[in-house]
């Protein structure tokens, strides 16, 4: 589903060199330290930055040159990214049309991803009257909605308290197996990547150091792990 071949980005003094293979339905969580290139990485495979060597490959197709709106790809960033002027409804939305167009399937698609995920009474609020972990809920919904095989997460937990981080990782551990989502989530925090991931990357100056399966690494970890623990 994600090929990474020899693909190599520079940045300034950064330059990140990364060659990874991602089956389909495989949930990878990226770890690393802040500057070790997770959301550089995350860029790279969505389209808005452009290799300097290598490739990139998604569902089978050559994405090297292929522009952010084209690709197989969903994004969701730690603030979410919602537009406070819309309401969570139109939030949504904006998963199936940029312009809101939709047609009255679509709004009842809006309505069905709205209640399956437990905001079907709020559909006409602002961000600003939800809460973060709701706010959050209704980043993934758009995200679901969007239909897309291939979903990355860039910390967008993060700022939850430990709690509402459960919940919604548990939220999407539900839908991504239901429709079979290829994911890589950027996090520092391991047992967050215990809740979603089956699979490991630790990054280090711009390189995957550790690519391993997630079972049983909190009990013993190789040494990268543990290094950076």
């Amino acid at each position: 589903m994600i090929e990474l071949r020899q693909s190599q980005v520079t940045l300034g003094s950064f330059r990140l060199n990364v060659s990874a293979q991602v089956a389909g339905g495989t949930r990878v969580a990226l770890l690393g330290a802040s500057g070790s290139g997770k959301s550089t990485l995350l860029s790279l495979i969505a389209g808005f930055l452009t290799p300097d060597a290598g490739e990139v490959w998604l569902a089978g197709q050559d994405a090297t040159a292929m522009p952010p709106a084209r690709r197989p790809v969903s994004i969701l960033f730690q603030d979410g990214n919602l537009f406070p002027h819309l309401t969570v409804s139109d939030n949504v939305a904006l998963g199936l049309r940029p312009d809101l167009r939709l047609s009255e399937a679509q709004r009842q698609t809006v309505t069905d991803v709205l209640d399956d995920i437990g905001l079907g009474p709020m559909a006409d609020r602002r961000p600003r009257d939800l809460s973060g972990g709701q706010q959050s809920r209704v980043a993934v919904a758009r995200i679901l909605l969007r239909d897309r095989p291939i979903a990355l997460l860039d910390e967008p937990f993060a700022a939850l308290d430990p709690g509402l981080r459960a919940e919604v990782l548990g939220l999407v551990d539900a839908k991504a197996r239901a429709r079979g989502l290829t994911i890589i989530m950027a996090s520092h925090d391991l047992r967050d990547a215990e809740r979603l991931c089956d699979r490991l990357w630790l990054m280090e100056a711009g390189q995957i150091v550790l690519d391993v399966p997630m079972a049983g690494l909190r009990t013993d970890p190789p040494p990268a792990l543990a290094a950076w623990l």
